[in-house]
């Protein structure tokens, strides 16, 4: 499966996603996929939308090494606090950052790929990667906060 990312100013990018009903081959295929694109292009979370497939999925590795690899399905957030104001870039909008004010501390709910529900909480950079990629999912783009 040979995935492309999408632009800004497509729509598509401003869709809600849809939340994931059976995690089969098939979303298991795209996930393993997202990770090549995501690396191939040199980023640090990816988000379905952002290859035009509207399913609440995205992922994440800000490791150095690409071995720290983060898979959220239908993820859910269940508590944010703190703030953080850190530059950040998209893959979707290439070479154009901005600073952006994020919550410091966010505690989400997910699925993994063996459909078993997982809470997780992250701080700083990672708290900020999971909530770019989630406003992906919710149709919002980091320059709407600029």
């Amino acid at each position: 499966m040979l995935l492309k990312l999408i632009y800004y100013p497509n729509k598509k990018l401003r869709e809600k996603s849809k939340k994931v009903n059976k995690i089969n081959f098939k979303i298991k295929n795209i996930i393993y996929n997202m990770f090549k694109l995501m690396y191939k292009k040199k980023g640090i979370g990816l988000a379905a939308i952002q290859i035009g497939i509207n399913k609440k999925i995205f992922i994440i590795d800000i490791s150095k090494n690409n071995n720290k690899k983060l898979i959220f399905i239908n993820p859910k957030i269940l508590k944010q606090k703190g703030k953080i104001f850190l530059n950040e870039g998209c893959l979707s909008i290439p070479n154009f950052f901005g600073t952006i004010k994020r919550y410091s501390y966010i505690k989400i709910m997910a699925l993994n790929l063996n459909n078993n529900v997982f809470i997780s909480k992250f701080i700083n950079i990672k708290s900020v990667c999971v909530q770019h990629e989630i406003d992906h999912l919710n149709g919002k783009l980091f320059i709407d906060f600029l």
